[in-house]
């Protein structure tokens, strides 16, 4: 029979006090320099520790466990696992490890010290990150061994690590191309930021509508974002069409302009991103990009079982992306226009 690791023992082997392997092991990393965190979690995997709470789950539950960590944003307010797309993501992701044979841990983390530590903590067959910028997976592979994968990491340069992406340009071109084809004279996209995916998505929509074509910053916070609209909601009127980088901003904007006595889609059509449940709890319902949860599940699961079996993996994987419209949108025009031959 195999002898169980203790602390000490790996304590012992790297000329370290228990204590210091214990702070490592319960990310209480403060207490020790960045080269000996990084020495004790490479010897805790090495060596398969496994703390007590680890050894009693997988004595009663010998299926392997597959992590799934979220970074909890700012924007989320403290509300993450109810968003929509979040939610929408890890439904797929239970379905696939189910399918699997496999246990799902999900945790969600401010800071990358946090992923360090439940690395470290668990047994884990692999990780999928969601919501975290090349800066955090670049230094998490740099001191995890486990292969992990990253849903939406624009930029991949990372060795050993995969990024499952959807073609968020092209969402956008659709998106942008559909405004054109309905005639409307010009469209604004909306995004809390000018980055990596919804930078990638405001390109595309630009490219697929043309000239008459704006970018507008909105706040991450609802209270804010709401007080933004307030003030420049004469400046959104000016504009018969616009395209939310999310399904949340978008449906949080319809609300909001429908509250104002602004007609939906008569004076504004508005098309969001994710196609998520939110899509049929507004009124209209909302035209949006749909993406493949179910596909980006198992495309994440497959990279991680053979970065495992240490077979090649495609730094980027990219899913497609299809419109699906619904009542939030209509054709600007009373004649006829190349969308009715386009859609129709």
């Amino acid at each position: 029979m195999e002898e169980k690791v203790r602390l000490s023992d790996i304590a012992q082997e790297l000329g370290l006090s228990t204590a210091t392997v214990s702070y490592v092991l319960h990310g209480k990393t403060g207490m020790v320099s960045e080269r000996t965190a990084v020495r004790v979690r490479r010897a805790l995997e090495e060596r398969g520790y496994l703390p007590r709470a680890a050894e009693v789950l997988l004595a009663e539950n010998p299926a392997k466990i597959m992590g799934v960590v979220i970074n909890s944003h700012e924007k989320y307010e403290s509300h993450i696992l109810e968003d929509a797309f979040i939610a929408s993501a890890l439904n797929a992701l239970s379905a696939e490890t189910a399918r699997r044979g496999l246990q799902m841990m999900v945790r969600t983390v401010n800071d990358l010290q946090e992923i360090l530590s439940f690395a470290t903590m668990w047994n884990l067959e692999g990780l999928v990150l969601i919501g975290f910028c090349g800066a955090d997976y670049k230094r998490l592979r740099e001191n995890v061994r486990i292969p992990f994968v990253v849903y939406d990491a624009c930029g991949v340069t990372a060795e050993r690590v995969c990024a499952v992406n959807i073609d968020d340009r092209h969402g956008g071109f659709q998106v942008g191309e559909y405004f054109r084809l309905c005639g409307h004279p010009n469209a604004l996209c909306l995004s809390d930021n000018d980055t990596d995916m919804d930078w990638e998505r405001w390109k595309g929509f630009r490219e697929g509508f043309g000239d008459g074509a704006a970018f507008m910053m909105i706040p991450m916070r609802q209270k804010e974002r709401l007080a933004f609209y307030r003030e420049t909601l004469p400046k959104i009127r000016e504009f018969s069409a616009v395209f939310a980088v999310s399904d949340y901003y978008a449906v949080d904007l319809i609300h909001f302009l429908q509250s104002n006595g602004v007609d939906i889609p008569g004076e504004i059509s508005v098309v969001g991103f994710d196609d998520t449940p939110l899509c049929g709890m507004v009124y209209p319902s909302l035209t949006s990009v749909r993406q493949d949860n179910a596909g980006r599940a198992q495309a994440a699961l497959e990279a991680i079982a053979n970065l495992r079996a240490g077979e090649p993996v495609k730094p980027v994987i990219t899913l497609p992306t299809s419109l699906v419209i619904r009542g939030s949108t209509r054709n600007y025009c009373t004649y006829p226009t190349t969308y009715d031959r386009h859609f129709h």
